[in-house]
């Protein structure tokens, strides 16, 4: 793959569950044994925006969509990947409510570790809890990146942005199986699916990528991260 920088707007490139390899070996035996694996098909809701949130979830296999939801309007806020976690943000809320929702782009498997064992490794483990405050700096970042890219962006930038985002971040290859729509990718890029279909046709009309059913090449990451940077 080209040493093209990467950008980083649709997911947080390090794997949030990294932070338990802090935990002494007591305590992962502890949540070894606490914990709950759930699988979920494609479109069924991992997590509900204001619901409790009883548990922090782990990405084990799958990919799934973090969305801020208000009303019949939503925006994705990124996509999670094996290792990443959803719900972090709820321990900080005395209610210990989800902050967004998150559903399953393909069948998805995730781990689920108790809210409050959560809370005690933090109190037991400084180097654990600072593991989860970078983690909250990371995607932070990510956020206040992709923001940006949606309000700056035209659409063939922001098709770019995204097109480079997976391959660099989320399947790590120039030759990649997208299992989304082109609606979904539409969502996903804050585009009409009008205007993604079209965008794609021209990129492929430029040598930029090939397409082929739902396998995407990357033939250009110079040329594609050029109108990345110029929005």
């Amino acid at each position: 793959m080209s040493n093209t920088k990467r950008v980083n707007s649709c997911t947080v490139v390090r794997k949030h569950c990294s932070c338990l390899d802090c935990l002494t070996e007591e305590q992962k035996a502890l949540v070894e044994e606490k914990q709950v694996i759930v699988s979920y098909n494609k479109g069924e809701v991992i997590a509900r925006q204001g619901a409790f949130a009883s548990h922090i979830i782990v990405i084990e296999e799958g990919l799934a969509k973090v969305m801020y939801e208000d009303g019949n309007e939503n925006i994705i806020l990124r996509i999670s990947t094996p290792g990443s976690m959803i719900g972090l943000s709820s321990l900080s809320d005395n209610n210990k409510l989800f902050k967004y929702s998150a559903k399953a782009y393909v069948k998805t498997t995730v781990k689920l570790i108790d809210t409050n064992l959560f809370l005690e490794l933090i109190r037991a483990n400084s180097e654990f809890g600072l593991s989860l405050i970078k983690i909250l700096s990371e995607i932070s970042n990510q956020k206040n990146e992709r923001f940006f890219g949606l309000m700056h962006r035209q659409s063939y930038g922001k098709l770019a942005d995204l097109l480079l985002c997976m391959s660099g971040n989320i399947f790590h290859d120039e030759k990649f199986d997208l299992p989304l729509s082109r609606k979904e990718i539409a969502e996903l890029a804050g585009m009409s699916t009008e205007s993604v279909i079209r965008t794609l046709k021209n990129f492929q009309a430029d040598n930029l990528i090939s397409i082929d059913g739902k396998t995407i090449h990357i033939n250009d990451f110079e040329g594609l991260a050029k109108i990345c940077e110029l929005g």
